[in-house]
């Protein structure tokens, strides 16, 4: 990604200690993109449409969004609903990346509309490993332009 400094990763992830291994091994795979972390659906839905407590924001829209299953509030198939289903953010790519892996679960969130469906490891080494080719898996994606 020629801009790849110039465009936002919205991490929406409840689980602090998920959310700093996820920073950290994008970090290591040399991805330098902002990252903002939210940890509730209802906030990434805010964030994005700049409404609630993000009403007066002038954050750009993320490129791309990492989304947990399990949040708070809005679950991830809540929010990949509402991103998908409305105009402004329906392009945005979306993986989720959660413990889930239930094949109707996997399923499911296809047929909203996520991208990518990537199941956590359980394992710290394994998780690491996964989050690190996710980010060279980033370095290389092309991403629709901002209109």
């Amino acid at each position: 990604m020629e801009d790849a400094r110039h465009v936002t990763i919205l991490l929406v992830e409840d689980d602090p200690g998920h959310a700093v291994l996820i920073e950290k091994n994008l970090r290591r795979a040399n991805i330098a993109n902002s990252i903002i972390t939210l940890g509730d659906g209802r906030k990434a839905v805010d964030f994005l449409f700049k409404e609630g407590e993000y009403g007066r924001g002038s954050h750009p829209t993320p490129f791309l969004i990492l989304l947990d299953l399990n949040l708070p509030v809005l679950d991830g198939y809540q929010v990949l609903k509402i991103i998908k289903n409305d105009e402004r953010t329906k392009r945005i790519p979306i993986v989720v990346l959660t413990t889930t892996d239930n094949p109707h679960e996997v399923a499911r969130c296809y047929e909203l509309g996520c991208n990518v469906y990537i199941t956590k490891p359980v394992e710290y080494a394994q998780f690491s490993d996964a989050i690190r080719t996710l980010g060279l898996f980033f370095s290389i994606v092309k991403v629709p332009e901002k209109e």
